[in-house]
This record gives structure tokens, C-alpha cells and sequence, in this order.
């Protein structure tokens, strides 16, 4: 398997975790009570996976000046 092709299946793999939080968070805030330290850390979680998600876009695509 490629460089390439390893990159996509880790960002798929993220895309599809930060997806599957954002289920989670709005199942948790959807409760009358919830852990709100609980519902910070899921939240950091997924800024964390959204920042790797970037960088993962930007070396599939490289931004190149001309």
C-alpha cells in the first residue's frame, strides 16, 4: 500500500471518529443532566481529530504557490 493510500484510509478513519462524537455530544446535551467535564473532553477530542483532519487534507492536497 502507498504513502497515499494509507493517508486516506487514517483520514477516513478520522473523519469517521469525529463524526461519531458529534453523535455523542448531542446525545449527552440532549439529557436534562450530564457530566459537563465529560462533554469538555469529548469536545477537545473532536477539535483535536478536526485539527488532524487538516493536516491529513493538506498532505493528500499540498497547497502549492506558484
Amino acid at each position: 500500500m502507498s504513502d497515499q493510500e494509507l493517508l486516506r484510509l487514517k483520514l477516513a478513519e478520522l473523519k469517521l471518529e469525529h463524526r461519531d462524537l458529534d453523535d455523542v455530544i448531542t446525545r449527552l446535551t440532549e439529557r436534562a443532566s450530564y457530566d459537563q467535564l465529560q462533554l469538555q473532553r469529548l469536545k477537545k477530542r473532536k477539535l483535536i481529530l478536526k485539527d488532524q483532519i487538516t493536516r491529513a487534507k493538506a498532505m493528500l492536497h499540498p497547497d502549492i504557490i506558484a
